[in-house]
């Protein structure tokens, strides 16, 4: 498919805060209204209302079947963009052309009746997104068994949990059949086998050919999901491009300072022969990427730059981590590997990678020391912070209950039938 799905063009959006809003009346009102709004004063509550610009000449186009991710902090313009995409509403300036049937899942659930059971709110909830009758009954198993609801399909949505109301909404909305898809952070509902399962039939939509355009605040399923991405600030576009590449951009821009430290005027430093090679020390995470967030279970690498003005035939390099009162959890030491270090010598700098980090979610520090087989003549504490974010370790979705847990572990559980224990 080489033609555009989606052509936006200097889409501006506006809204006016603090007016006060028309009420309902009859058509006299309306008219006495209208005739008479030429020769009214504004009143203060007018006169102080603010325009809030929610979308600001936005414009690009999104190619037939491709995957377009958008990322943005909360009041972006994120969501108030899909709604002008899917007309809910109109654009203050700008154009837009769309090729295709459009399809939304913006608030899941929106047409559900409290007092219908699930089968009928199925049929309902179908209509009121554009499917046929014969539409639904043909995929009407195949929702219901996606959902995870059949023993209760015939109850009344009213007893449904949180989690299985949003179940069945999903499902509906997820059987669609559009040439276009907008979603608005949908993959959030449920538990995270059933946000795995939302995961890979928004995967499969893609994997058919559609045009979808996929907001959200998870970085992995954008990254999942998407060939491609566009990064919104207060109302405008500021980045277009690949998945990796513009949620690298995104992040930078909320590096803390605790994802590089300089060295040689650090206050952690301790005196000893008065050398200061080391220069800098920079957190990366798997992508290569700065970064004073590392997600459970997966890798960070630690980067350390040195200026060393004699060169060093048998260097050493030590770093451990520390937690909030200062308990040393572990070290890493270049003499305790197979390979020892090479010489180094001028501007240079050593990487030492863990290829996945098993702390429990928290905030730790680390330290840092530099010499030769010898002796370390560098010694720094407490170089930086690093905080540690859950994530999915155990391939669960699930982290350990005791809060008080400072290393993840995994381990093999298997369990006997009465009767099965050998006798030793």
């Amino acid at each position: 498919m080489s033609y555009s799905a989606i052509q936006v063009e200097g889409v501006c959006k506006e809204y006016q805060l603090g007016a006060k809003q028309e009420q309902y009346g009859t058509l006299r009102d309306a008219i006495v209204r209208g005739v008479t709004a030429p020769f009214r004063r504004a009143s203060a509550s007018d006169r102080a209302a603010t325009t809030l610009k929610a979308l600001q000449n936005v414009s690009f186009n999104v190619p037939a079947g491709e995957v377009l991710g958008i990322i943005g902090r909360n009041g972006a313009g994120k969501s108030t963009l899909l709604k002008v995409l899917s007309r809910i509403t109109e654009p203050s300036a700008g154009r837009i052309r769309i090729r295709g049937r459009v399809a939304s899942l913006l608030e899941v659930g929106t047409g559900f009746h409290a007092e219908l059971t699930g089968r009928e709110n199925l049929y309902l909830n179908g209509s009121i997104l554009g499917m046929s009758r014969r539409e639904i009954q043909s995929k009407f198993d195949e929702i219901v068994q996606f959902s995870e609801v059949e023993r209760f399909i015939d109850t009344p949505v009213k007893r449904y949990s949180s989690g299985m109301y949003l179940r069945l909404a999903f499902a509906v909305a997820a059987h669609l059949d559009p040439e276009i898809l907008v979603v608005d952070e949908v993959l959030a509902v449920g538990d995270a086998a059933f946000q795995n399962k939302c995961l890979g039939r928004m995967r499969q939509v893609a994997n058919e050919g559609r045009t979808v355009l996929f907001v959200s605040h998870s970085m992995p399923s954008i990254r999942a999901l998407c060939n491609r991405c566009i990064w919104l600030r207060g109302g405008q576009l500021v980045y277009d491009g690949s998945p990796s590449e513009t949620i690298h951009e995104y992040l930078q821009e909320h590096v803390t300072q605790g994802a590089s430290a300089e060295l040689v005027n650090h206050p952690g430093r301790q005196r000893g022969t008065g050398v200061a090679n080391l220069q800098r020390l920079t957190v990366l995470n798997g992508d290569g990427y700065p970064t004073s967030t590392i997600v459970a279970g997966q890798p960070v690498t630690f980067r350390v730059e040195l200026d060393l003005p004699e060169p060093i035939r048998l260097p050493r390099g030590a770093l451990w981590i520390t937690n909030d009162v200062g308990a040393e959890l572990f070290t890493l030491d270049s003499n305790l590997q197979p390979v020892p270090f090479q010489e180094l010598r001028g501007r240079c700098h050593f990487d030492v990678t863990i290829d996945e980090v098993a702390l429990s979610p928290g905030s730790y520090a680390v330290n840092l020391a530099f010499g030769d087989t010898i002796r370390f003549q560098e010694h720094i504490e407490n170089v930086l912070t690093l905080d540690v974010a859950p994530g999915d370790f155990f391939s669960v979705g699930k982290m350990p209950a005791r809060a008080n847990n400072m290393f993840l572990v995994r381990s093999n559980w298997v369990s006997h039938p009465v009767g099965d224990l050998v006798e030793a």
